[in-house]
């Protein structure tokens, strides 16, 4: 007996002396994963001599062992279950091990099911959308206004130009009111009236009661096909007092731009000059409603399509009010269409009370003409000052 000596499993050192031991012979095929399978098991189970310590290891006078980390891995590829893999990790491995084992992560360290349940909250709402969209369970006002629609795809398709390409800066929204009609007036320019679409996108995103702003449009913008019906799902509506006063009666937040034609088609050697506002219907309309005005002035749109020239005959044909000519259109023909990206801003003024004017103050000719007046001399100020503090067109 002072021979015997325990030999661990993984030794291949031969007995002192002894004969060498006959060559084993290799198992069919078919049973050699499982007999070594079961083997690496009962190897890794069982206890190895010597007092064992906290972290799985054995103490000085175990003599040589096998390690703890291959025997493991083999174990877990043997096996091919997370149950053993999860013991093994018990016996000495981290706290860590045993959460993989329960639940698996992802690379980002969350479940997957928290990672997958944003998207399916937006596959759910999309397929109600549409559901709604096809039976006709949806709502619009009086107007052709579709609240629903223009949330959920006109403003998402309006605000990637908004914050990534134009960048926005917004100053004064707090001066709209959150609740009660308003009227709010602001330059136009542009040559393509892209700055009534990003006023509209202020107004609903940063706005801090979510108003929404209701624009009063030229009749030429209800003269074409697909432009007809997308204005009137945003909410835009005929340029004409009737509308105004109903809207705003109603509490609506309505957006107007004086100019007109005249200050979005003007040459851009007059960038940033207001032209003549009307005859001062909207100040009547206010009037009237006894909402307050709204100064808006916007700095960015002058500079997307540098208007050079005007070609008349071709507009007359057309039936257009004017015709631009810029540096790249039509020149570069689709390409010369894509506006310069402008850095822009939008700043609204001290709301003008209209209240405490009597009724019949709208039918006073000389009073529209000073608020009609005050209203422009404010916006220009406005221009002047952003103009002065931005340092580039671009940035």
């Amino acid at each position: 007996m002072a021979d015997a000596k325990v030999i661990p499993f993984d030794d291949d050192r031969s007995r002192g002396g002894g004969a060498q031991r006959p060559a084993r012979r290799r198992p069919a095929s078919g049973g050699r994963r499982k007999a070594d399978a079961a083997a690496v098991r009962d190897a890794a189970l069982s206890p190895l001599p010597g007092p064992q310590t906290g972290d799985g290891g054995t103490g000085p006078d175990a003599g040589p062992a096998a390690p703890a980390e291959p025997v493991r891995g083999a174990l877990s590829a043997a096996s091919g279950a997370s149950g053993d893999a999860g013991g093994a990790g018990g016996a000495g491995g981290s706290p860590q091990d045993g959460k993989a084992a329960g639940a698996p992560l992802t690379a980002a360290g969350e479940t997957p099911g928290t990672a997958d349940s944003d998207w399916d909250r937006r596959i759910a709402g999309g397929l109600a959308f549409l559901r709604r969209r096809i039976t006709g369970d949806y709502e619009v006002d009086e107007f052709g206004y579709d609240a629903e629609l223009t949330d959920q795809v006109l403003m998402s398709m309006l605000r990637p130009m908004y914050q990534k390409y134009f960048r926005v800066e917004v100053k004064g929204i707090e001066n709209i009111p959150s609740e009660g009609g308003a009227l709010v007036v602001a330059n136009h320019s542009g040559t393509v009236p892209l700055d009534g679409l990003m006023l509209q996108v202020a107004v609903h995103d940063n706005h801090p009661a979510d108003r929404h702003l209701r624009l009063l449009a030229a009749d030429l913008v209800f003269m074409l096909p697909v432009v007809n019906e997308l204005a009137r799902k945003a909410g835009h509506t005929l340029a004409c007092a009737e509308d105004a006063k109903r809207l705003l009666q109603r509490g609506e937040v309505v957006g107007v731009m004086p100019e007109g034609f005249k200050g979005i088609g003007k040459p851009f050697s007059e960038r940033y000059k207001l032209q003549r506002f009307g005859r001062g219907g909207f100040v009547s309309t206010a009037l009237r409603a006894g909402v307050p005005i709204v100064p808006c002035s916007i700095v960015g749109a002058e500079e997307i399509y540098p208007m050079i020239g005007n070609a008349k005959t071709l507009a007359r044909l057309l039936g257009f009010p004017y015709f631009p000519l810029t540096p790249t259109f039509p020149w570069l023909g689709p390409l010369g269409a894509v506006p310069l990206p402008t850095k822009w801003t939008i700043q609204f003024g001290e709301p003008i009370a209209t209240d405490g004017y009597p009724p019949e103050a709208a039918e006073d000719p000389m009073l529209m003409f000073n608020l009609t007046d005050q209203v422009r001399e404010q916006i220009q100020h406005t221009l002047y000052k952003l103009l002065v503090q931005r340092r580039s067109v671009f940035f």
